[in-house]
């Protein structure tokens, strides 16, 4: 079914006549055709601009968008109706009021499923009766016209509530996991790496083909079909097996991201592959929302690597604390340099992401205003329909900020050039792309490499926001080193880097090729091979002057005395912001037993570093000339020759003092130090972090700490955050409405 439009004006079949082409009168004929071509009802069934009786609306007569009853001879007999359909302009996002609109509708119809849509994001609910309007409960979908005369279907389909969607996604990649375990016999962290290669492959054959094209058994089954037809008819005898093909294909799309190894192919059987598909069926990866697929494949991540590998998993409740106090915006680049599972840049992704939306919504609410003000009921009804068309145009142009396949737009701009992130374990690095895909993206700058080391876009002085949260305990051997191994080698990604960051990426390069064959920790300055002081140090390098991050480590590194060193290294390259002491209840259920502090930092700005290097210069000069002579006379001393040398135990005396007095200068310096560079350092002591021992959720102290410290925080503007305020606005010349956009960069 193809919707009509001639002269201005569009085909309603539900009316039988043409009415005059508006943007929300385009949308409900489009929809009208999804409901026939998608779903299988007919026109007989359906109604247009239905009357409801609806005392909240006051005299006004109340007309439903669209009404579709189980059958025609229910709507003929005008009996209550299935489903009731709210429209919206293509252009308008989809508010609260909108959903209580059409739930009213359909609650005095006494339908079972209302709609509302804007074409570009279509929610279902259904009706709640005898609860307040602020438990609506969202369900995934409505049903098609072979279930609509099934009450079963239907209560199935009402019990299906993106909550339980979430739950069943999850159970369902778990069961998947179960069929590989028990046909093929692998291990739960290899059976993992095959449910991935098999997700990637939906995710692609979903993504490249139309709505609705679900990589189903039958559609595999039809395509190998046609694969083995094809190289029979070509006289291919080598061919490797269809499924094997497909993830051949699927590592060529992702080859970018060198997500697998060029030899990996498919470790399971095909009757093992086929169950996957059929059980997975059911979701179309493409279209299910970022919001159930996410959380459903967190779940199954904790559940598949608990013990095995949980240290790889930070509590989702510290994850949040350290991105809102952190606090994320447009265009700034993030980081982190051991992601994990990914849970860090998933959720700043998500924190900026809804920045973006709500700076759009903000700016589609001005231009309402500005184009419907006072004088809009006066005007003549072509110069109203010429701003309705003006005010549609520049929304759509808003509304393509948030697609992620437009390359200008700033959502592909956050998902593809801002964040950035390494694991070692490639395992890991392939999950945390997985994860960030199901979030809805963001997952191109996340690569498999050492953390300690440069690799493509993540390199020195780089980042605005840093957040990890590194492997405790562990050591970097002194006689590791750095490999031909190491060196990033492909000539096209290079160029490409190259022109992407400058001379920079040149510079970064040389981390690597300039120390091919030397120890590892010849690469950093503080003399301490445990990884999470290496990480400090990383994360410093990494960010830009001014930058900022928050980093979970063990407590030992705060108050254990041979740790010194890091803790005056970063004293003279960063300001403490902010420690808070969490329980060690928190990571237990994930496997660690240490007790944990976040740490917050921001890397002095390059005025903040001269300041420091001048006043400890000044310091230590002062400090030596106070000690200057009583020094000199214990290096005379120990100079002395002949029969006025001095013995054994003198010298043993002498050399005694002079440690003793360099520890002394050391101390009155860093003392001076700290007078002068002087600032207030925040610490808090939570007991409770919103999670127990055994990862149950409890009271979180955290998320009233976010609060108290934000507005102390640009108070005492511990930070400047450059904000993106992009305008938006038309202008009518007379003929057209033309869309004019200011991108500016203002501080907080």
């Amino acid at each position: 079914m193809e919707v009509k439009i001639e002269n201005n004006k569009i085909y309603a079949p539900l009316k039988d006549k043409w009415l005059v082409l508006k943007p929300e009168e385009e949308v409900r004929q489009k929809f009208i055709c999804r409901l026939v071509d998608s779903y299988g009802y007919s026109l007989e069934q359906m109604a247009q601009e239905m009357q409801v009786t609806n005392s909240q609306r006051g005299q006004g007569a109340a007309r439903a968008d669209i009404v579709v009853w189980k059958n025609k001879e229910d709507r003929n007999a005008r009996k209550y109706p299935l489903i009731v359909v709210e429209c919206k302009a293509e252009s308008v996002t989809i508010r609260k009021e909108d959903y209580y609109q059409g739930m009213n509708y359909a609650s005095w119809l006494h339908a079972d499923f209302f709609v509302t849509t804007n074409l570009k994001e279509t929610r279902i609910f259904k009706i709640v009766t005898g609860e307040i309007p602020d438990k609506l409960e969202e369900i995934v979908d409505i049903p098609d016209r072979l279930k609509a005369n099934n009450q079963k279907e239907i209560d199935k389909l009402l019990k299906q509530t993106k909550a339980f969607t979430r739950d069943e996604f999850s159970k369902l990649l778990f069961k998947c996991h179960n069929i590989i375990r028990n046909n093929d016999k692998l291990s739960p962290e290899a059976a993992f790496d095959e449910i991935s290669k098999i997700l990637f492959i939906k995710i692609r054959y979903e993504r490249e083909n139309d709505e609705g094209q679900i990589f189903s058994k039958n559609r595999f089954v039809e395509n190998r079909k046609a694969y083995e037809k094809l190289n029979k008819e070509m006289g291919v005898t080598d061919a490797i097996p269809f499924y094997q093909n497909l993830f051949e294909k699927t590592k060529q799309q992702f080859a970018h991201d060198h997500l697998f190894d060029d030899n990996a192919k498919i470790e399971i059987r095909e009757n093992s592959f086929e169950q996957i598909v059929k059980e997975l069926e059911i979701y179309n990866l493409s279209t299910t929302s970022d919001d159930v697929k996410g959380i459903a494949f967190e779940k199954f991540l904790g559940k598949t690597f608990r013990g095995e590998l949980g240290q790889f998993f930070t509590p989702r409740t510290i994850v949040d604390f350290i991105v809102s106090i952190l606090d994320p915006q447009e265009g700034e680049l993030i980081c982190d340099p051991c992601c994990g599972s990914g849970g860090f840049l998933i959720k700043a992704f998500e924190y900026v992401r809804e920045k973006i939306e709500k700076d759009i919504e903000k700016q589609k609410e001005v231009i309402k205003t500005q184009s419907y003000g006072s004088d809009y009921e006066k005007m003549s009804d072509k110069r109203k329909q010429e701003i309705e068309v003006g005010v549609a145009r520049t929304f759509s142009y808003l509304n393509e900020e948030l697609n992620i396949n437009n390359e200008r737009g700033r959502l592909r701009s956050l998902s593809f050039n801002c964040i950035y992130g390494t694991d070692a374990n490639p395992r890991m690095a392939r999950t945390a792309k997985m994860n960030m895909i199901m979030h809805g993206d963001g997952h191109g700058g996340v690569h498999h490499h050492d953390g300690l080391l440069n690799v493509n876009g993540i390199f020195e002085n780089r980042f605005d926001v840093i957040l990890t949260n590194p492997p405790f305990g562990a050591r970097v051997e002194k006689d590791l080193k750095i490999s031909e191994a190491d060196k990033f080698t492909d000539e096209v990604k290079i160029s490409e880097y190259k022109k992407r960051y400058g001379e920079d990426y040149e510079k970064a390069l040389r981390q690597v090729n300039d120390n091919v064959n030397k120890p590892l920790l010849s690469l950093y300055q503080i003399d301490c091979s445990l990884t999470e002081v290496l990480f400090i140090e990383r994360c410093l390098n990494l960010l830009k002057p001014g930058g900022r991050m928050g980093i979970v480590l063990p407590e030992g590194v705060l108050n254990n005395t041979n740790l010194q060193k890091a803790r005056d290294f970063v004293e003279g390259k960063a300001k403490i912001l902010l420690i808070v002491s969490i329980p060690q209840d928190v990571f237990i259920a994930s496997g660690a037993t240490v007790k944990p502090s976040l740490l917050f930092f921001k890397k002095f700005t390059e005025e903040e570093s001269n300041t420091y290097a001048q006043i400890l210069r000044q310091a230590e000069l002062d400090i030596s000339l106070k000690y200057k002579e009583e020094i000199g006379n214990l290096e005379e001393k120990l100079k002395l020759k002949g029969i006025d040398a001095p013995t054994k135990e003198e010298k043993k005396a002498y050399r005694a003092k002079l440690k003793a007095l360099e520890e002394r200068i050391k101390t009155e310096v860093k003392k001076i130090v700290k007078e002068k560079f002087d600032y207030e350092i925040p610490i808090a002591e939570i007991q409770k972090a919103g999670i127990s021992s055994t990862g149950a959720e409890i009271e979180n102290e955290l998320t009233p700490l976010a609060r108290e410290f934000t507005p102390y925080r640009i108070e005492n503007k511990l930070w400047e955050v450059p904000i993106k305020s992009v305008k938006y606005r038309t202008d009518y010349d007379g003929n057209t409405f033309r869309l004019r956009m200011t991108d500016s960069i203002v501080s907080e």
